[in-house]
This record gives C-alpha cells, sequence and structure tokens, in this order.
C-alpha cells in the first residue's frame, strides 16, 4: 500500500483531518469521500494509479478523524469546509476535483458555485439527491423534530472482524482484505472494550430542508470544468435513479462538457469494488 500521511487544520471551527499520499510538489487530486465514509477509503484507488500525484482527502466534519459539529450537520457547510481546503493547499491554480456519492453531490454544485476553482471535475455515483415536492415540507420538518427530541444512535460492534463482515454483507464484492483494512479506519475501540463507528450519530438525523433540484442544475450549469461522470454497473443507490430518462437526460444536460462512463461489475462503491478501472478512467480523463 502506498503510504499516507495526516495533516489536521482548523478549519471553519473545527479541527479537520486530511489524509495526503504522494509527492507535494506531483499533481494535485483532491478526493471527497461519500456519507458515512472516511478519507482511508480511497486507499485502494490511490494504489492504482500509475502516475505520480499528490492526493489530498479530507474526513468531512463528524467523520472519521475530523471534530464532531456540535450545531449538527448542513449541506452547505461542505461547500464552505471545501472552499477553505482548496484556499489551504492550492489557492493559486484551479483543482482536479473527485468526489464519490455525497462528496460527488459537493463537488458538481461547489464547481457551479466557484467554476474558477475547478480544472477538471470527476462525479463517482454523485448526481443528486431525489426530485421532492413542496407538499414532502410538514412530514420533514416533523421528522426532524422527532429525531431532534430522540436522538439516533450506531450500534456497537464486538470488534473489527464485525464490522468487516457487515461491510461484506452491504457489499458482497467487498474482499475480506479490503474490509478489514476498512474496518480499522472507519471505526474504534471505545473505553468499554466496544467497537463503535468513527461518525457522529447526528447524521442520521434528516435534513429538515427539501432537496431542490431546480437550484443544483442552475449551479451546475454555471460550470466550466470538463466534468466525467462515472458510475457502477450494478448499483442500486437511490438518488437520481428514481428519475426518468428525460429527467436524469436532463441532470446531464445541466453541464456543458460531460462525458459518462459506466464501470462494469461495480456496484455504489466504485472505489472499493473496481479501483484499477476507476484510476483507468481518473487518469485518461486527467490527461
Amino acid at each position: 500500500m502506498k503510504p499516507s500521511t495526516s495533516q489536521f487544520h482548523h478549519i471553519r471551527n473545527l479541527r479537520y483531518h486530511l489524509r495526503c499520499w504522494g509527492n507535494a510538489n506531483a499533481p494535485k487530486i483532491f478526493l471527497l469521500h461519500g456519507w458515512m465514509d472516511v478519507s482511508a477509503s480511497f486507499q485502494f484507488l490511490v494504489d492504482s494509479f500509475a502516475r505520480d500525484w499528490c492526493v489530498i482527502a479530507p474526513d468531512w466534519r463528524g467523520f472519521g478523524l475530523t471534530e464532531w459539529a456540535r450545531d449538527g450537520y448542513w449541506f452547505p457547510d461542505y461547500y464552505a469546509d471545501l472552499d477553505a481546503i482548496l484556499n489551504i493547499y492550492q489557492p493559486d491554480a484551479p483543482v482536479n476535483l473527485i468526489g464519490h456519492s455525497m462528496g460527488g453531490n459537493v463537488a458538481c454544485t461547489y464547481a457551479g458555485v466557484r467554476p474558477q476553482r475547478v480544472a477538471k471535475l470527476i462525479s463517482l455515483e454523485g448526481f443528486g439527491a431525489s426530485r421532492t415536492a413542496p407538499s414532502e415540507a410538514p412530514k420533514r420538518y416533523a421528522r426532524w423534530l422527532e429525531q431532534l427530541a430522540a436522538p439516533p444512535a450506531f450500534k456497537p460492534y464486538a470488534s473489527f472482524d464485525a464490522v468487516a463482515a457487515r461491510m461484506q454483507k452491504s457489499n458482497p464484492r467487498l474482499t475480506t482484505a479490503r474490509a478489514q483494512f476498512l474496518a480499522q479506519h472507519w471505526a474504534q475501540q471505545n473505553a468499554a472494550g466496544e467497537v463503535v463507528l468513527r461518525s457522529d450519530p447526528a447524521h442520521k438525523i434528516v435534513n429538515p430542508v427539501l432537496s431542490r433540484i431546480e437550484e443544483l442544475l442552475a449551479c451546475w450549469r454555471r460550470t466550466t470544468a470538463p466534468v466525467l461522470w462515472l458510475r457502477g454497473d450494478a448499483s442500486s443507490a437511490p438518488g437520481w435513479r428514481s428519475d426518468d430518462t428525460s429527467q436524469f437526460d436532463e441532470r446531464k444536460a445541466a453541464f456543458t462538457h460531460l462525458t459518462e462512463s459506466v464501470i462494469a461489475d461495480c456496484g455504489h462503491m466504485l472505489h472499493h469494488d473496481q479501483p484499477q478501472k476507476m484510476a483507468s478512467a481518473i487518469e485518461d480523463f486527467l490527461r
């Protein structure tokens, strides 16, 4: 495995962890993980790169080794966190930005909000959430209030092997070796000897603000960078898959310079299932 180092920065009142691979003088790639994931999850992808890169991957707020947010989690905070991170690591030039799932959604919208900051954009299964209707708002707010009153929690595990087994149950393509590696980064042992996830359970609280596709499309249309959309042929992740063909085509048409690619024998966790194929597609696009 290619070695990584941990760096910590004070970003927007939180102690932020960033994992870095490679020579600091090499061309930079920024990798953004998805919901309930961590930066170390990209290890297999980084190992598969043929070129020399300086890879920088944050643990989003409330995940991995980054501090938890005391006032909850709001999606616009990810844009602001990303903006601060890019200003630390590459303030004077547009960046190569790659995001998976939630991280892909962050990357796509940020590329429209700050088009001058992104040279090339790659979204891995991050094509926006399901469409919503205003009529859904009352129930969403009520659910949010109920969860605030009775906050959700994650169940503890008996061992890291149990975490790895749970991950393989969710993703049968995940090898035992990879699952055991990930378990060490997704979880930690507490004072009681239990193994608990390195994620704030508050992430399970529903966002009371509906996702509005019209706002996303407005942002995406301002993107000037070439865009690569990568998705797994066997993925069943929710969100954009609720669209019919014309609605999904509308999402793709929002980007002026879009290339779409489907990776065979691959689920939602592309960087776990087919890191070699992913690395090849990414490096071809970044030439």
